[in-house]
């Protein structure tokens, strides 16, 4: 199943920037950002639930926030892109920046 995860870590105390890197760590490991604080994560239920955990973990609830957008398994028509960025599939290609 294919899951957006964005976030936006307040940078208003000193944790703020371990936060977001240590957020942006765990997305990267799972997926391919697709914008600075977007990732697309191509995972499997197990994946999921381990990649959720850790990131609820890392998050400042009364500070941060994190939403998660479930596209599933037929995402393929759900996503339409235009602009700057190449585009790609994240079930076949892997993007080496």
């Amino acid at each position: 199943m294919l899951v957006l995860v964005t976030y936006d870590v307040s940078m208003e105390d000193a944790s703020g920037p371990g936060r977001l890197r240590r957020i942006a760590k765990l997305c990267e490991s799972s997926g391919q950002r697709v914008q600075y604080s977007v990732f697309e994560c191509v995972v499997d239920p197990a994946q999921w639930t381990r990649l959720r955990h850790s990131l609820l973990a890392a998050y400042d609830e009364e500070r941060d926030s994190l939403r998660f957008y479930f596209l599933g398994s037929n995402w393929q028509r759900r996503i339409e892109h235009h602009g700057a960025g190449a585009s790609y599939d994240p079930e076949q290609d892997t993007l080496i920046l």
